[in-house]
């Protein structure tokens, strides 16, 4: 049953921000987009978040890093997933919740916004990495072989294998953890998110033009190397040879002109996901954004600017709901 008195409180856990649900179901991990994840996005996406905690999930806000090497920041992502993963466990203990759900990792979902949805994209790919460090450093130089140099191939092997013994680590530790905690075991079914849902609303697998300007100083900073990794071209490789992608939800909006291109891909040429999982709405690429006030949701980015709350549930959050209660459903 939907509980809509529950408050929204977020308190800081590791780097990240964690929203505590009594009784959760589940849990959502969120990345917003550039801006408003760096500043805010518990105000930003309040009304979005609120509505998905309402449905029973526990809220974290994964932090935003501006940075060009998107790698990295996909590998502090999971890092910080596997930090936060016993602090639920523990809290929740301490305060009485039930934390039953958080001792499986497929009760864990993503959805990102914009760009954020690159790093949910490169975790999932991430997922088909082979466990054998030779087929592994296969895998990665024939995806990268048409768009990096040696040095740069050489470096994301290093970076990804150190990533996995690390993460590898962690999962122990966590399990110790938490075995010390409440005396139970978590099922972890993967290093990366393999069995995890993701929705990605408005994905926006960018380039370096696309966070500098003009377009000549972005041509210059790609030509000395210190571009955007992985490129989009890079970035659509991994998804593609990974195979994945199957418990994916994908939420397009009629006037984005931002995300149409990566919308457009996803559905022509990867052919994913399937139509039950896509839904195309209207509004723009700053759609999800939105605060409560009253009987209103105010979306100073987008339009309408006002809607009320049955609107704007109609519009939109329905749908997102829908699609995470359906693609859970598809994944047991």
């Amino acid at each position: 049953m939907v509980n809509t008195n529950l408050k929204l409180r977020f308190k800081p856990v590791s780097h990240s921000w964690v929203a505590l649900h009594p009784q959760p179901k589940g849990v959502i991990q969120f990345i917003a987009g550039a801006f408003f994840g760096t500043f805010g996005p518990m105000l930003f996406y309040r009304y979005l978040l609120q509505s998905l905690f309402n449905q029973g999930y526990t809220i974290i806000l994964l932090p935003f890093n501006f940075t060009f090497n998107h790698y990295v920041e996909a590998g502090f992502l999971m890092r910080e997933q596997y930090e936060i993963l016993p602090e639920l466990v523990r809290m929740a203990s301490v305060e009485g919740y039930d934390y039953e759900a958080y001792l499986d990792d497929k009760n864990f979902s993503w959805i990102g916004h914009s760009l954020g949805c690159k790093y949910i994209s490169l975790l999932e790919g991430f997922t088909a990495l082979p466990d054998d460090i030779k087929k592994r450093e296969t895998f990665i130089r024939n995806l990268l072989s048409h768009t990096s140099n040696k040095s740069q191939i050489e470096s994301v092997i290093k970076d990804i294998d150190i990533l996995i013994e690390e993460l590898k680590r962690k999962i122990i530790e966590d399990q110790k953890l938490i075995c010390s905690y409440v005396g139970r075991k978590i099922k972890i079914n993967g290093v990366f998110i393999r069995g995890q849902v993701s929705i990605l609303l408005a994905p926006d697998i960018s380039d370096t033009a696309s966070a500098i300007r003009p377009q000549f100083l972005a041509d210059i900073i790609d030509n000395l190397g210190w571009g955007v990794k992985p490129n989009p071209e890079e970035t659509k490789n991994l998804i593609k040879d990974s195979g994945l992608f199957n418990i994916m939800g994908l939420v397009c909006f009629k006037s984005d002109k931002i995300a149409k291109l990566t919308c457009e891909w996803f559905t022509d040429i990867l052919k994913r996901p399937p139509q039950k999982f896509l839904k195309t709405l209207d509004g723009g690429h700053l759609k999800p954004l939105g605060i409560q006030l009253g009987n209103t949701v105010i979306n100073l980015f987008d339009k309408p600017l006002i809607e009320s709350v049955q609107e704007r549930n109609r519009g939109f959050e329905h749908h997102v709901i829908e699609l995470l209660e359906a693609l859970k459903e598809e994944s047991k």
